[in-house]
């Protein structure tokens, strides 16, 4: 798996609105590829490129350079469409561009001390939104909501974050997660809730955003770790399952219903006799966690999406969840992965698919079941 210094070095990773595809940005130019199958849509030498933002599975995406070229400004925004090889409408900041969002009508962008909302349609400037130092450009946005949630750092010294509506746009709420600053966030599809990891990475909490309270908390492990990506699945209502991919290499899967499979005994328990304990209770139950270990080397970057989630009423012998995960990872590989669990909590994984983003030709690869630790 690991990659050759002639090959081209993956810069960025981004899925589109609803995880069907994906791009990937490089010292060279993008690539476009279906999730569902592998297949490559778009391959474009247009030189580095450090954003590469996807609109749902249209042909207009958003681009920003690496500067090594005068075209390719990490300044400018390029509104780019991937089949008339035309620049739609090009967007200049002061300072460089980090992240860049879409849903349906709104463009966001963020940079390292302002956050930009425009109208897509007519690219005006909504708000513009002073924010606390946010070298990273992290964000978290619903673009499948009906008020298009937002999420920017609120402080550089905790893991605060403030909520915004990019429909209207306006603030709606700060959430205090951890104590450490934010590292990673995302929002659930309809953008009820969302998920925050700390710099430290131990701990993944989950929030209400219409009330701004801590719904589960989530230990990924003991020891630090950076989280690199965190994912819901994409069920509507109410979400079921959250994963997260680390600096450790592993792929983690947290159920957010444990008492779906009769196992919350336990926190009924401690929820009598220590009040206000369920946050606790959902930390320390094991069940709620799964992990699959090295699906990267240790310290590579990676960009995940839960693509499904089913549930079978068959006996506790066969897999009650079938949860389906897509990772993209930095060093050049595309992976999906299906996870088993049972009614009595016993897991298993298989590697679907994986298959090389830089080279040429696909490779399609299954393994047998592994157990899930």
């Amino acid at each position: 798996m690991a990659s050759g210094s002639s090959r081209p070095q993956i810069l960025c990773v981004s899925f589109n609105q609803d995880n069907s595809m994906f791009s990937v940005g490089t010292k060279e130019g993008f690539k476009i590829f279906d999730a569902r199958t592998g297949r490559l849509c778009n391959d474009n030498k247009l030189g580095g490129l450090n954003v590469v933002e996807l609109w749902f599975a249209t042909n207009l995406i958003a681009m920003v350079g690496t500067g090594e070229q005068p075209s390719r400004s990490p300044r400018r925004l390029c509104l780019f469409n991937t089949i008339t090889g035309a620049s739609k409408k090009d967007l200049n900041f002061r300072s460089t561009i980090l992240a860049v969002r879409f849903s349906r009508t709104r463009l966001i962008v963020v940079l390292q001390d302002k956050t930009f909302i425009y109208d897509l349609n007519s690219t005006r400037i909504l708000e513009e939104i002073d924010t606390v130092h946010n070298p990273k450009g992290l964000c978290a946005f619903a673009p499948n909501s009906e008020w298009c949630y937002l999420a920017i750092p609120a402080s550089t010294s905790k893991g605060s974050a403030l909520v915004y509506k990019a429909s209207e746009p306006e603030l709606i709420c700060q959430i205090d997660a951890h104590e450490s600053p934010l590292a990673a966030m995302a929002f659930s599809s309809n953008g009820m809730y969302l998920a925050t990891a700390s710099e430290k990475g131990t701990m993944i909490r989950v929030y209400i955003v219409a009330q701004a309270t801590k719904s589960h908390s989530f230990r990924r492990g003991a020891y630090p770790s950076t989280i690199y990506s965190l994912s819901f699945g994409p069920c509507i209502d109410r979400p079921d399952v959250l994963a997260a991919t680390s600096s450790s290499g592993s792929l983690h899967m947290f159920f957010l219903d444990a008492a779906r499979n009769g196992r919350n005994q336990t926190n009924k328990l401690l929820g009598s006799i220590i009040p206000g304990s369920k946050a606790i209770s959902d930390a320390l139950d094991p069940a709620n966690h799964h992990v699959i270990h090295n699906i990267a080397p240790a310290e590579t970057k990676s960009c995940l999406a839960v693509h499904s989630v089913e549930y079978s009423q068959n006996s506790s012998k066969f897999p009650a969840v079938r949860t389906v995960v897509y990772v993209v990872t930095h060093d050049g590989y595309f992976r999906e992965y299906t996870i088993g669990t049972t009614k009595s909590n016993e897991s298993s994984w298989v590697l679907e698919r994986e298959f090389s983003l830089l080279d040429t030709g696909y490779t399609q690869k299954q393994n047998e079941h592994h157990h899930v630790d």
